[in-house]
């Protein structure tokens, strides 16, 4: 039985804290037997969605949006998963601009003609990284989930936090800096391990999934 979790890093700076932390959740699934991959949305060209309704009577095989921008590459690979963990650093309380506009473009797989609910019983995992306690990590966390929602996937969850799993960045988690340290969240024993149980519990349900439909 072959597992496919896509990991996507919503943050605008590369090898930063969101996806250090995303490579830790990634690494322990691929322990666990899944296959994974990880997209950066760093440095790409992703436009937010124009609710044009171009999906809902357009769409078809290979030409998810109306948009051909730096998603054009990633609808294919999001398709062929069967767990997807999106990460977020959290900004003003909330998610990342780039995992926003990433996220709203997945409405093509609500309501495009060829591919709606496409994502349907696939399985989801949130991950966000804040600066310092209290800046809005579970709102980053339940954005991501809300997604997941909408899109009727599933939703596991971290050691202790029932909305995704959520890493700190800073010395000591109060908003000081870190000197020179580009990935302090690894620092964050907690966040690493929630992160960890999520990714597990990702793998352990896609494949008690997985068996329940070979036997249905």
């Amino acid at each position: 039985m072959t597992i496919k979790i896509m990991g996507i890093c919503g943050s605008p700076i590369k090898g930063g804290n969101t996806e250090a932390f995303l490579r830790e959740a990634l690494q322990t699934a691929r322990a666990t037997g899944a296959a994974t991959e990880l997209v950066t949305l760093a440095g790409r060209d992703i436009h937010g969605c124009r609710h044009c309704n171009w999906c809902l009577k357009n769409q078809q095989e290979g030409r998810f949006c109306q948009q051909e921008d730096g998603l054009s590459e990633i609808y294919p690979l999001v398709l062929q998963a069967d767990g997807l963990l999106l990460a977020s650093p959290v900004y003003f309380g909330r998610l990342s601009g780039q995992l926003a506009c990433f996220i709203d473009r997945l409405r093509a797989f609500v309501f495009g003609c060829h591919y709606r609910g496409q994502l349907k019983g696939k399985v989801g995992g949130a991950l966000a990284v804040g600066w310092f306690r209290h800046a809005g990590m579970e709102t980053a966390l339940l954005s991501i989930s809300a997604a997941f929602h909408a899109l009727d996937m599933l939703t596991p969850y971290g050691e202790g936090a029932p909305y995704g799993a959520g890493g700190l960045a800073s010395l000591e988690d109060t908003g000081k800096p870190a000197d020179k340290e580009k990935a302090r969240v690894l620092r964050d024993e907690f966040g690493l391990r929630s992160a960890r149980t999520l990714a597990q519990r990702m793998v352990e349900l896609i494949t008690i999934l997985k068996k329940g439909r070979e036997t249905a």
